[in-house]
């Protein structure tokens, strides 16, 4: 989930490394006195110059089958929207880290994740449960209306009050096309 609002969507590199105590940190920094290992960035359907014809993308439609089912269930959100999101946010990668430090599948930002009650964003169901939740509120508060819980979900719910609607932002105004036609090929594939 990205709250920027520049539209600019190049990957950035983050470094992952144990800190002194041990604890795991990321950094737009090399770290000088620690191994680490980079982890590329970017929201994966945000992306203004990409070749992907999303009609005919790969789906995902076994992965973390479970934890989706569940998570959807409990929070009344449909599950191939659910898929849309992860595959639009991640492409299915928990370890996706974007630069403003959205975490995991859903690419929870940390203090939205810890409000949601997410203790570690890189555990699939907890990222899921905790991005459905969040799904949920944002479809009750936008009355069902996917294209502005996704606007939102992309752009931050500030946005979309600014600009009474989907933002003017060239990168979430894709994501959101992008999402659309996701949902829509999960929701038929799962229906087969």
């Amino acid at each position: 989930m990205t709250f920027s609002t520049n539209s600019s969507s190049k990957e950035a590199s983050v470094y992952k490394y144990k800190s002194v105590d041990g604890v795991i940190a990321f950094s737009d920094i090399e770290p000088l006195h620690a191994d680490f290992e980079i982890v590329k960035v970017g929201c994966y359907a945000c992306q203004l110059n990409t070749h992907i014809d999303w009609h005919n993308a790969k789906l995902y439609l076994s992965q973390y089958q479970q934890a989706i089912t569940n998570a959807a269930l409990r929070y009344n959100v449909e599950p191939a929207f659910v898929r849309a999101i992860i595959h639009a946010e991640s492409h299915f990668d928990v370890n996706a880290i974007s630069k403003q430090g959205a975490q995991g599948l859903m690419q929870l930002m940390p203090d939205t994740a810890k409000a949601l009650g997410v203790n570690n964003a890189f555990i699939a169901q907890q990222n899921i449960n905790g991005g459905v939740k969040h799904l949920s509120a944002l479809l009750k508060k936008y009355r069902g209306d996917r294209r502005l819980v996704t606007a939102a979900y992309n752009a931050g719910e500030g946005a979309v009050r600014k600009y009474a609607g989907i933002p003017p932002f060239a990168e979430t105004q894709v994501y959101v096309e992008r999402v659309e036609i996701l949902h829509k090929r999960y929701k038929k594939a799962t229906s087969l």
